[in-house]
């Protein structure tokens, strides 16, 4: 069965973003972005909330630009045909190989997973994932922990009330003192 996983960067105190909405202190080096690269290679299909799916607009005309750089057009070569699922109740249309939900978090988790598609099914965005984790939908978290305080902000973990057991499956720490940590959600009925 495909993994549901969440990855993204956080600051020490746990936010995706400052108080201010700015996440410029997660800039990554080149050894951190190649990570992140190899990471998106693993990656079947991306579920993303609508301001992060604004967010990634970018990389759509990314590679036509020719001051970028060579690991920032593998990036983009690796994302654009990457197939993406937007929830949003504002947006009527998305670009590139993206699609809007039909059904719920839930219903297209589980229309993924009973699918053909390979590679893990990735979430991205603090809100979807949240929701994703209070569905109990989540796999494998996988933060970036970078080396900041950022005092509050947008939280990559739900604040809920309930318990939710992890294993330890892998850790890397980069030269750049942002630590990755790859935790597996712990069910019965796994074996």
């Amino acid at each position: 069965m495909r993994s549901v996983t969440y990855s993204m960067g956080i600051s020490l105190d746990g936010y995706i973003s400052g108080p201010d909405g700015d996440f410029a202190w997660m800039d990554s080096d080149a050894e951190l972005f190649q990570f992140i690269t190899d990471e998106i290679r693993q990656v079947g299909v991306h579920l993303l909330g609508r301001r992060l799916y604004e967010t990634m607009l970018y990389w759509e005309t990314a590679g036509q630009d020719p001051s970028l750089d060579a690991p920032a057009r593998t990036w983009a070569e690796l994302w654009n045909p990457l197939p993406k699922v937007v929830f949003s109740t504002t947006l009527t249309t998305v670009r590139g190989n993206a699609r809007l939900a039909t059904g719920s978090l839930a219903e297209e988790i589980a229309r993924l997973r009973a699918g053909p598609g390979k590679g893990d099914i990735a979430i991205g965005g603090a809100a979807l994932a949240a929701a994703a984790a209070a569905a109990d939908l989540i796999d494998e978290y996988r933060p970036r922990v970078h080396p900041i305080l950022v005092g509050g902000g947008v939280p990559y973990f739900p604040r809920t009330e309930r318990r939710v057991p992890l294993e330890l499956a892998g850790r890397r720490v980069f030269g750049s003192g942002v630590v990755y940590l790859r935790h597996r959600v712990v069910r019965s009925n796994r074996g």
